[in-house]
């Protein structure tokens, strides 16, 4: 026979005058921190009681119901109903809904109050979240929501933009897949294809933090502390179109400017601008960059002005500042800390004098004409104007004949090459509608060629023999060969220094490792000249060698340029000839390789700079046809990005970083000889490592020059 199961009784609701509570002594709850009872007054007068109190009759000494309740559960109620009735908003007499329990009941008064606090279940973000949004859709303004729940509108527009978030992940943070930290991060970015993307590539790993999630998604934007950005300025950039993503939830120094092309177009649109009116000062050429790199004005000779004199207001000006400056400086030298309105001052004063300090410098107009400027930004976004740099090649030189000057034509301020250059990089347009192959742009050779150089350099001072062939090769031919073109090796030996050259050069492995071994030979060379020679002559051959190939080193040029048909500065046709033949026989012989010295094909470094047809070209040479068919339909940019990817490993190198093909070390039957190949060199010089049965003699060689 089945058991009948009790069945449960709940307590009776009434409505209870206020008057008629009291708050019981066993309500549990008795820290005030954190319980805000005026925003429960508030929020009773607004919506009403939402939730009855639980209270029981109070009992006399003989067991007999008083008429008077104790509540404990729902002090924080009881308390708000209290102010209310004390502001006089509520009367005394106002019934309040109560659920009443047994008075005799067996459950102890204690845990009735006890539980109700901790069976709470507070409310889920999402869904909290979600009610936000309900609610401004129901035509809510963010303040008025913010009013009726006694946050600030911060808080109302951070809770708004979780639910901008991806509904997938939403769910996953509702499934506890993530943490309300990393929904937060995801916020930066309104783009729900990229946030999934990201989720994706980071759910499975240990690093995923929120700072990461954020990086990964701004990966493409540019920061608005940056100084392009500072330059243009977000309000112009807006303005033009351009969107900041901006984080609620910390401080994102601005933002990030999310359209980069946007950007760097407003920045040479605003340098060019710059640009055409320093032209007008007559300058012969303008450089225009973001940022030049280190030693941009090496060999250029540097103009020296005159500072144009102050005005007699602007001395009694300056004099005014200096009095002032050194008045409040004495008045607060016994403060620990200077009151802000004070320190504001003293700032100005300080940036005013330093204004007076930098002030113009007029050149005279011979030297303008002959001279020009670089244009840049400096780190903190302002605009920098170096003027005053005359080339080599432009320097007045006498004309016996009386012929005029290069100096002497008329003045023609323009920028060079008629285009602004940003990051060293040309804004040349693009000339996709050809369909030939076209030949490499020159500045490209010569960015190419300088990698090569400096790759070179760094075989060559790994290759000490080498380097020693090289130097009695350059030394030989100079004496007994004196038609020979000075060729691949400056012999004085100088250092040559590059006259285009890609961002990413001084970041490459030839070039650092160039700058380590510089560096740690630098701290043993003596600087007396005496010292000098007496410390070289107690080295042993090993060292001497290692420090002669760090030397001839610096002077290898592999650089192509533009030939010279005339006499005078520069390279003729044949002498260029010379020179890239003679590099290929020193990378041969050093077994210099450009894709092990770390070069790659970029976007920056090649493939953003030719036409599509070159980049369909490298694209089939280094990964095949079908390859190429993949991406041939693609605008130049996508083309030029994919393209990276597909020759990333590849081992693909363009025509002036290859090696000439020839059949074997010597000249074939064709090929005519030149003066400047090594036939016309004794064969000591030209064969041979130290396996050689010519060793010996190369040692003697060595020795011989070392003594002397």
């Amino acid at each position: 026979m089945a058991t009948a199961i009790q069945k449960i009784t709940l307590s009776s609701a009434r409505d209870i005058p206020f008057n008629k509570l009291v708050l019981s002594q066993s309500n549990v709850r008795r820290v005030k921190a954190g319980v805000s009872i005026e925003e429960m007054a508030e929020s009773i007068a607004r919506r009403g009681l939402i939730q009855s109190l639980h209270v029981r009759p109070v009992l006399d000494a003989d067991g007999a119901e008083t008429g008077i309740f104790e509540v404990p559960a729902g002090g924080r109620r009881y308390r708000a109903l209290e102010l209310l009735v004390k502001q006089k908003r509520l009367a005394k007499t106002a019934t309040v809904p109560c659920v009443i329990g047994d008075a005799n009941s067996d459950i102890l008064v204690d845990e009735v109050s006890l539980v109700e606090n901790m069976e709470r279940a507070p409310l889920h973000p999402l869904d909290q979240f979600r009610a936000f949004q309900a609610m401004r859709d129901k035509g809510m303004t963010e303040e008025a929501i913010a009013a009726a729940f006694f946050v600030s509108v911060t808080v109302v527009k951070q809770r708004l933009r979780l639910t901008s978030v991806s509904p997938t992940l939403l769910e996953i943070y509702a499934d506890d897949g993530m943490t309300l930290e990393q929904l937060m991060a995801f916020t930066v970015s309104p783009d729900h294809a990229r946030q999934e993307q990201v989720w994706d590539a980071i759910k499975d790993s240990w690093q995923k933090e929120p700072y990461q999630i954020r990086r990964m998604l701004t990966e493409t934007a540019v920061r608005a502390s940056d100084k392009r950005a500072i330059f243009v300025g977000v309000d112009a950039y807006e303005a033009a179109g351009g969107i900041v993503l901006r984080d609620l939830f910390q401080s994102d120094d601005g933002g990030w400017l999310q359209d980069p092309v946007l950007l760097d177009r407003m920045v040479a649109e605003k340098l060019k601008a710059t640009a055409d009116q320093i032209a007008e000062e007559g300058w012969k050429w303008i450089e225009v960059a973001v940022s030049f790199p280190y030693g941009h004005d090496h060999g250029l000779r540097e103009l020296t002005g005159v500072a144009v004199d102050l005005s007699d207001e602007e001395r009694a000006t300056r004099e005014a500042l200096r009095e002032e400056y050194d008045r409040t400086e004495a008045e607060y030298s016994e403060a620990d800390e200077l009151p802000d309105v004070i320190d504001q001052r003293l700032g100005e004063i300080e940036q005013a004098l330093e204004a007076f300090e930098n002030r113009p410098v007029s050149y005279d107009q011979a030297d303008i004409a002959i001279a020009g400027a670089f244009v840049s930004l400096d780190v903190d976004g302002s605009l920098s104007i170096d003027r005053g740099y005359v080339r080599a090649e432009d320097e007045p030189q006498a004309e016996p004949d009386g012929e005029a000057s290069e100096g002497d034509q008329p003045d023609t301020p323009a920028v060079q090459r008629a285009v602004i250059t940003i990051g060293g990089k040309p804004a040349e347009p693009e000339d996709d509608e050809e369909d030939g192959i076209k030949p490499l742009p020159e500045r490209l050779v010569i960015e190419l060629t300088a990698h090569r150089t400096l790759a070179l350099r760094n075989a060559l001072a790994e290759h000490p023999h080498v380097a020693m062939t090289m130097l009695l090769h350059k030394l030989l031919s100079d004496t007994f060969i004196h038609t020979n073109p000075s060729g691949c090796l400056e012999a004085n030996v100088r250092h040559i220094f590059f006259s285009a050259q890609s961002e990413e050069l001084k970041d490459s492995p030839s070039a650092q490792a160039v700058n380590d071994r510089h560096e740690r030979w630098g701290d043993h060379i003596p600087a007396d000249d005496e010292a000098l020679w007496a410390w070289l002559t107690d080295l042993d051959d090993g060292t001497r060698l290692e420090l002669l190939a760090l030397c001839v080193s610096y002077g290898v040029n592999a650089l192509f340029e533009r030939p010279n048909p005339y006499s005078g500065s520069g390279v003729s046709q044949h002498g260029l000839d010379v020179r890239l033949a003679q590099a290929d026989r020193l990378a041969r012989a050093t077994g210099m390789d450009m894709v092990a010295a770390g070069w790659k094909p970029t976007v920056s470094n090649y493939l953003g700079r030719v036409t599509k047809p070159r980049i369909l070209e490298a694209v089939r040479e280094g990964a095949g046809e079908r390859a190429a068919q993949l991406i041939d339909h693609m605008k130049k940019g996508d083309m030029a990005k994919e393209a990276e990817r597909l020759l990333a490993d590849s081992g693909w190198l363009p025509e002036p970083l290859r090696l000439a093909s020839i059949d074997g070390d010597q000249p074939g039957p064709d090929d005519q000889a030149d003066p400047g190949e090594d036939t016309a060199l004794p064969d000591f010089l030209t064969e041979g490592g130290e396996d050689d049965d010519t060793a010996d003699d190369e040692d003697e060689v060595q020795h011989a020059v070392a003594a002397e």
